[in-house]
């Protein structure tokens, strides 16, 4: 069976809730495999609306397996919350049906702390995060003091590992002008939340090579996009993991050979949420109609996101580092009825032009959009299920896209309904 791995090709918000949905119910494992409670997806199954943050979006369907994979940086307080919040909406959620990785780093409450007082700091200069301690706990992963799931199993093992940890983050509190963490009591908060985290803890390299030697079908789903890349992206107005497909294989303990298929959720114009550059940027009221119509508000935080053109320049770099086969074009409805669309296949950069997204902050900042015209439509693409109910200029929008980033488009999604998907390529046959 083939294995498909889903991820944003833009900063995020593409759109990925609906199509991980829609390939959630084809497939028997759903894996995440980076970032945290800082993604968000809006699922909607038979009327009923669930948000999750951190729980992969298989958890929603009977008889599915949900992983958490090794590359999640995981919250046991924000974990317990969603599980809670999620079963009073009727989901069962037990060990059968979900495996969170042993080796999976936890956010501790210092984490959040750490991002806030970064991110409130006197000079104003600012990342945009969600304060939600992401970025600090992957700091402590990469620096070898993290607080691991397979930690909680041993409470005096787990009393070094805090006061490890702390040996640092007090350090660095008091010279923020914070006071200390007390060790015991950051130990007996993470043996409160013990119980409720470690019945789910397991191998989840040898969960997914089980599921594959049994011919499953495996959606590795990931969060955020391509621009929010730590390597990749926007640097530093990214996230602190890696969002492109190679990021599967590592954060889950798969091999490169299983990833089948690469979808990437493509929005049919361009939004951001939060700090660092965006090109092709729209402040006028064409801006705030994309906005309005397309429902522009994070998940998670609620904050407003910003709207531009679509930038294929952008897309078919993230086309090339993501080794992505194929796109998932999403919210076409939006664009209906503007009598002009525009393109950006390229950028002035003083008097040079680029065909890639450059590298540096200054630049990325400097960076003009170039742009190419086409005919909007008159005629309404929602709801449509086939090519042939989409307006001739919508498929040429679509068609000139393909052209421009260099990927066909599998799908393209005409309404946030679930089942208002033109398919032109299964990734689970390709």
């Amino acid at each position: 069976m083939a294995n498909v791995v889903v991820v944003g090709s833009q900063w995020g918000d593409e759109g990925k809730g609906k199509i991980v949905d829609w390939l959630s119910s084809r497939a028997d494992v759903v894996a995440r495999f980076q970032g945290g409670h800082n993604a968000g997806h809006t699922l909607v199954i038979d009327g009923t609306t669930y948000k999750l943050s951190l729980l992969p979006s298989g958890i929603v369907r009977p008889g599915k397996l949900s992983v958490v994979g090794n590359g999640v940086v995981v919250d046991p307080w924000a974990l317990q919350t969603e599980m809670d919040r999620i079963r009073k909406q009727g989901v069962k959620i037990s060990p059968d049906n979900l495996v969170i990785s042993e080796t999976a780093t936890l956010i501790l409450p210092i984490h959040g702390e750490l991002d806030a007082i970064r991110e409130n700091r006197a000079d104003g200069i600012k990342i945009g995060t969600t304060k939600r301690g992401i970025g600090p706990a992957y700091e402590d992963k990469v620096a070898r003091r993290a607080v691991r799931v397979c930690d909680l199993h041993d409470e005096n093992a787990l009393a070094e590992r805090v006061k490890n940890l702390l040996h640092h983050h007090n350090a660095l509190r008091s010279g923020l002008g914070h006071d200390p963490v007390d060790a015991d009591e950051l130990t007996q908060k993470l043996i409160d939340v013990a119980p409720s985290i470690l019945p789910f803890a397991g191998p989840v390299w040898h969960v997914l090579d089980e599921a594959r030697l049994s011919d499953k079908r495996i959606l590795f789903e990931g969060a955020q996009g391509a621009m929010l890349d730590i390597d990749h992206g926007t640097y530093p107005f990214v996230t602190s993991s890696n969002t492109i497909a190679g990021q599967a294989a590592a954060g889950t303990g798969s091999g490169p050979g299983s990833l089948s298929y690469v979808l990437g959720i493509t929005k049919a114009y361009t939004t951001r949420v939060g700090e660092g550059p965006f090109p092709t940027e729209l402040t006028d009221e064409i801006g705030q109609r994309l906005g309005e119509r397309g429902h522009e508000f994070g998940t998670v935080t609620g904050r407003q996101r910003r709207c531009g053109w679509f930038d294929a320049t952008m897309v078919r770099q993230a086309i090339i580092t993501g080794g992505i086969d194929g796109i998932a074009l999403t919210k076409l409805d939006v664009l209906d009825g503007l009598e002009e669309l525009k393109i950006c296949v390229g950028y002035k950069l003083g008097d040079k032009r680029l065909r890639r997204f450059p590298a540096g902050m200054g630049p990325q900042a400097a960076v003009e959009p170039i742009y190419e015209t086409m005919q909007g439509w008159s005629d309404t693409t929602k709801g449509a299920r086939t090519t042939a109910e989409l307006p001739a200029r919508a498929i040429k929008y679509v068609r000139r896209i393909e052209e421009l980033i260099g990927a066909p488009a599998a799908m393209v999604s005409t309404s946030p309904e679930r089942e208002d998907v033109i398919l032109m390529r299964d990734p689970f046959k390709a």
